[in-house]
C-alpha cells in the first residue's frame, strides 16, 4: 500500500464544514459503490446546503442487475458533523451518515429507514414517480481507499485551461478517490455481505449549471491496482476548446496523465446491458483500450420534469454501474452520463 494517499491534499479538504457557510456554498460527501460481482450497486449521498443548513439531502438508488431499484430522495434533521476525535468528520443527515475514520485511508457509510421501491424501467417510463412502495433498508459499509485522489484539471494542460474557465463552474472544487469495500445490506429482514469497489467524492464550494451541455465520467479499480478515470464535456457548438481529462494508474502503479480519444456518450435510455467501451491515450503516447458494459442503470429523479424557468433542452441525467474489461481483467465501477434530448434517441 503507498504509504501517503493524500497526494498532496491538505488533510483539513477531509473534513466537513460544521457551521453554515455563505450562501450558494455545498458541502458534500458522495460514494458509488459496485458490488464485485455485478449483483447490485449502490449511489449515496449527502449534500449540505448552506439556505437548508438545518435538513441536509441525502441521495440514495440501491440498483440491482435484475431491474429492482431502491430510491430515496429528500431531506433530514441534520446532524452534527464532529466524530468522535473531535473533528468535523461526519457529513450526516436523518438516517443516513457518511464518516472519515482515517483521513484518505478509511471512510463508513451507514444507513437504516424506508426507502421506495421502483424499478430502473419504471424511472425510465415515469422519472417523477410516486413512492407508494416502501421497504425498510439498513447498510453499513467499510470502505479503503486503493488510489491517491484526483483532482479535475491536474492531468493535462489543456484540463487545467478548461477548469479555469466557465466550464469550471460545473463542478465546485473537489476530489475524487477509489477504493475497494466490505458490507452488508439488509432489505425487509433478508440480509447479504458484500465485496465491492467503489469511487468517493468530496467536494465542497459554489456549483453553477448555466451553460452546461453533458457530460460523460466514468471510474474503476482493478483487481490487480490498476485503474482509470476520467470526465468529458461534449464539444462546444462555439469550437472552442472543452473539457476532457483522463488518468490510468498501470501496473507500475504509476498514475499519468490522459485524453479521452473514445468515449460512449448517452444517446439512449436504457435498464442495462448497454455497451459503454472507451479508449484513453495516455501523455506517453500509450493507447488504453477498456471494454465496458453496464449492469444496472438508473436515471436522476427529475429526469424531463423541469422547472418552467429551466431550458427545455436540458441534459438528462443517467446515473450507471458497468462491468469493465481491460486486458482481460475484469471489475465494476461507476458511470454517469448526460446530454440534451435533441441529440437523444428518446
Amino acid at each position: 500500500m503507498v504509504a501517503d494517499l493524500s497526494g498532496g491534499i491538505p488533510v483539513d479538504r477531509e473534513y466537513v464544514l460544521d457551521a453554515r457557510p455563505e450562501d450558494g456554498v455545498r458541502d458534500a460527501v458522495n460514494v458509488w459503490i459496485e458490488e464485485e460481482n455485478g449483483l447490485f450497486a449502490m449511489r449515496v449521498g449527502v449534500e449540505a446546503v448552506a439556505e437548508q443548513w438545518d435538513r441536509h439531502e441525502m441521495w440514495l438508488d440501491i440498483a440491482f442487475a435484475d431491474g429492482r431499484l431502491y430510491s430515496r430522495r429528500g431531506d433530514g434533521e441534520t446532524q452534527s458533523a464532529i466524530g468522535p476525535a473531535g473533528k468535523p468528520t461526519v457529513r450526516a443527515t436523518g438516517p443516513m451518515r457518511l464518516e472519515c475514520a482515517e483521513p484518505f485511508r478509511r471512510w463508513t457509510a451507514r444507513f437504516e429507514g424506508p426507502v421506495a421501491e421502483t424499478s430502473a424501467q419504471e424511472i425510465l417510463d415515469n422519472p417523477d414517480f410516486a413512492e407508494t412502495k416502501w421497504a425498510d433498508v439498513a447498510f453499513a459499509v467499510e470502505m479503503e481507499m486503493a488510489a491517491v485522489p484526483w483532482q479535475p484539471g491536474t492531468m493535462t494542460p489543456e484540463a487545467a485551461a478548461a477548469m479555469g474557465g466557465k466550464q469550471g463552474d460545473f463542478m465546485s472544487p473537489r476530489y475524487e478517490q477509489l477504493f475497494r469495500c466490505t458490507g452488508t445490506l439488509t432489505i425487509d429482514g433478508e440480509t447479504r455481505a458484500f465485496k465491492g469497489n467503489g469511487l468517493r467524492i468530496r467536494r465542497t464550494g459554489f456549483r453553477a449549471f448555466a451553460g452546461f451541455t453533458g457530460h460523460c465520467w466514468m471510474s474503476a479499480v482493478f483487481p490487480d491496482g490498476r485503474a482509470f478515470g476520467l470526465n468529458a464535456y461534449p464539444p462546444r457548438e462555439d469550437g472552442e476548446p472543452t473539457y476532457a481529462e483522463a488518468w490510468v494508474i498501470g501496473s507500475d502503479g504509476r498514475r499519468v496523465g490522459a485524453r479521452p480519444v473514445e468515449l460512449p456518450w448517452l444517446r439512449k435510455l436504457v435498464t442495462g446491458g448497454e455497451p459503454v467501451p472507451l479508449v484513453l491515450e495516455t501523455l506517453e503516447g500509450k493507447r488504453v483500450a477498456i471494454d465496458g458494459v453496464t449492469f444496472a442503470n438508473t436515471r436522476s429523479r427529475g429526469g424531463h420534469v423541469l422547472p418552467p424557468d429551466w431550458p427545455k433542452d436540458w441534459p438528462i441525467v443517467q446515473q450507471a454501474h458497468a462491468v469493465y474489461t481491460w486486458d482481460g481483467v475484469r471489475t465494476t465501477g461507476m458511470i454517469e452520463r448526460s446530454s440534451k434530448p435533441s441529440v437523444m434517441e428518446l
